[in-house]
């Protein structure tokens, strides 16, 4: 708690450094986060992935599927937690019979049986509880191995992080508990690593508005509020509505295509009678 608290206030007071022409209007740390941005992509592809491959090499499939599902069970506590935050009474008991019915019959979580009884599973963390309760997101901030956050997920992140249930593990078994939960949630997100890789020309921007949307539909399906998409300046990403035409122009407008309609075919011309042969004209 004591580290992320550091690297959260060290995040803060390099904010007041980020400065130069790069920023946008949406993204004001732009030039202290892409420096953080290149630090975690190249820790990731000098550590991270290479761990995370040899963990899929090594680790039959069922047995990566169990320890997935033993700490997504564990998940679940911190979700009934910030769902009774929220007064969503009806989520928090949903999220109990899982997590009861995975510990009890799933052998600790180890088989996800709520999931095949069709009980959903809920993705709810601090920062979202303080954004319920009318928190501002506050700038965009990319922590350092921690990636993508803003001010206010940050302060929810040391929350979560604090009251995750492996910090109350024996100290002997923390520590590998905690390098275990990271490396199979990385191995699961190898796939999209790889289309992230294909697909983004700068990646940076792509993770960064990725990220924002997703808070803001996630917060806007629980307040019931349409989700405001990111505004960076430009004109694709803030969704900024075309120009309206010049004045005296015809406004564009798109009416239904009819069907044909089948007219009768026209009846074909008469042959026309041949002329007589030139030398028999003659010869008359």
């Amino acid at each position: 708690m004591r580290t992320f608290a550091a690297t959260l206030a060290a995040a803060a007071m390099l904010a007041g450094c980020a400065t130069g022409a790069n920023r946008t209007p949406g993204d004001p740390l732009e030039p202290m986060n892409r420096t953080i941005f290149r630090f975690n992509d190249a820790v990731d592809h000098a550590i991270a992935i290479p761990v995370a491959k040899g963990y899929q090499k090594v680790t039959p499939h069922p047995l990566r599927t169990a320890i997935s599902n033993f700490f997504s069970n564990l998940g679940d506590l911190s979700n009934i937690a910030n769902e009774l935050l929220q007064l969503k009474i009806t989520d928090a008991t949903s999220d109990m019979i899982r997590f009861s019915m995975n510990t009890v019959f799933g052998i600790g979580g180890l088989i996800d049986f709520a999931t095949l009884a069709r009980l959903p599973k809920h993705h709810q963390d601090f920062g979202l509880t303080l954004g319920r309760w009318g928190v501002p997101s506050g700038p965009y901030l990319v922590l350092p191995v921690f990636g993508p956050s803003t001010f206010r997920d940050g302060v929810g992140l040391a929350v979560d992080v604090r009251f995750n249930p492996l910090n109350y593990a024996e100290p002997s078994t923390r520590t590998q508990l905690y390098v275990l939960q990271f490396v199979s949630a990385r191995s699961d997100l190898l796939g999209a690593t790889n289309i992230l890789e294909q697909a983004a020309l700068d990646k940076y921007s792509f993770v960064r508005d990725a990220y924002l949307q997703q808070r803001r539909s996630r917060l806007g399906a629980e307040t019931g509020t349409a989700p405001a998409l990111p505004n960076y300046g430009d004109e694709e990403s803030s969704g900024a509505a075309p120009a309206a035409p010049a004045s005296g122009s015809e406004p564009a407008t798109t009416t239904p295509t009819s069907p044909p309609v089948p007219t009768a075919p026209l009846p074909a011309p008469a042959p026309a009678t041949p002329a007589a042969p030139a030398s028999s004209a003659a010869g008359k």
